[in-house]
């Protein structure tokens, strides 16, 4: 059972508190964890650092450093033009055995909106890229996975939006589509933007399908981690352990993000998709073969560039917060 979610000044405290204690070395698997599967969120910034330095071989060493069996990476992508891939994915595959999930697309991009998702063992039985709704060109990834040890699981790996009511919008998109599909366990890894917790966060949404929200860990900046923006949760909570950062010298300096990583439970029964799609009489039609409710486009003209001021506004009141708490000027991070 998941522990109650602090208050959001209890959370900043506490990380204020915990500053002088950051390790200095990477923090591996632990021996009861070895047999588990390590799923992570990560967003990279566009493979840059806080030191201003793109550097897409960095952000691939502290991939390696997590060692995940899944991760949905966010910003891997361009965000403009033909959103072409940020990362080396052949040489990643080589050193750390992740392949992307595939999109079939003849796009140069790695993922979908900036979204990739990339496993180790196991495949892949559908995939399904969503538009998400607001203000902003956002998105999602739909992945049905089979594990290497015969378990199902669902991931829908995803960026929210800057603006509150875009990130309300897209959470109900994210619960519809969830009540489209057939009930499995569900992972929902990403960057969701949404520093509030409790009654005031956007993420309240998300409660008819995942109920009780794990407690949230701080992840941003990565300088001095104050925010939760970066989230894993589970529709079924006791297949999930406790989340935890991934907090090292090298994941400090590669993205204004910290990855955070967590264990999935690959050993219970009900993880089967066999004996889940035999309960139902049969196999369900592929997650590609059912429509998924569609976003409304976004706004031209006028009312476009309104929006995109606003979008800019809530992303600069979101910078000048965090500084604020630092107590600092100078360039703020960027989310």
């Amino acid at each position: 059972m998941h522990k109650k979610s602090p208050s959001l000044p209890a959370s900043i405290i506490s990380s204020l508190r915990h500053r002088r204690s950051r390790p200095a070395a990477p923090s591996g698997r632990s021996a009861e964890q070895a047999s588990g599967t390590l799923v992570a969120s990560y967003n990279v910034h566009k493979c840059v650092g806080v030191d201003g330095r793109f550097d897409p071989e960095r952000i691939a060493r502290v991939i390696a450093e997590i060692g995940p069996d899944v991760i949905a990476l966010q910003e891997a992508d361009k965000r403009f033009g033909e959103r072409h891939g940020l990362l080396d994915l052949p040489r990643l595959e080589q050193e750390t055995g992740l392949v992307p999930v595939p999109l079939g697309n003849a796009s140069r991009a790695h993922g979908w909106h900036g979204n990739v998702v990339l496993f180790r063992r196991g495949m892949v039985r559908d995939v399904h890229q969503v538009t998400l709704p607001g203000l902003e060109p956002r998105g999602a990834l739909v992945v049905e996975l089979d594990l290497e040890g015969g378990a199902a699981l669902r991931i829908v790996a995803a960026h929210f939006g800057l603006l509150k009511r875009s990130r309300a919008q897209q959470a109900r998109r994210l619960i519809e589509i969830m009540q489209s599909r057939d009930e499995r366990p569900t992972l929902l890894l990403g960057d969701l933007n949404e520093w509030r917790l409790g009654a005031r966060s956007s993420l309240k949404e998300l409660g008819p399908a995942f109920h009780t929200l794990p407690v949230p860990v701080p992840s941003f900046p990565s300088g001095l981690p104050l925010l939760a923006l970066d989230r894993i949760i589970a529709n079924r909570p006791e297949i999930l352990s406790d989340v935890e950062v991934h907090d090292t010298p090298l994941a400090r300096t590669a993205s204004d993000h910290l990855p955070i990583k967590a264990y999935v439970d690959p050993g219970l029964p009900d993880l089967s998709p066999a004996e889940a799609d035999l309960a139902r009489g049969g196999r369900p039609a592929p997650l590609s073969e059912r429509p998924l409710p569609m976003p409304e486009p976004l706004p031209r003209g006028e009312a476009g560039q309104r929006n995109r001021e606003r979008v800019r506004e809530a992303g600069a009141r979101l910078k000048r917060a965090v500084n604020r708490t630092l107590g600092r000027r100078g360039p703020p991070p960027r989310s």
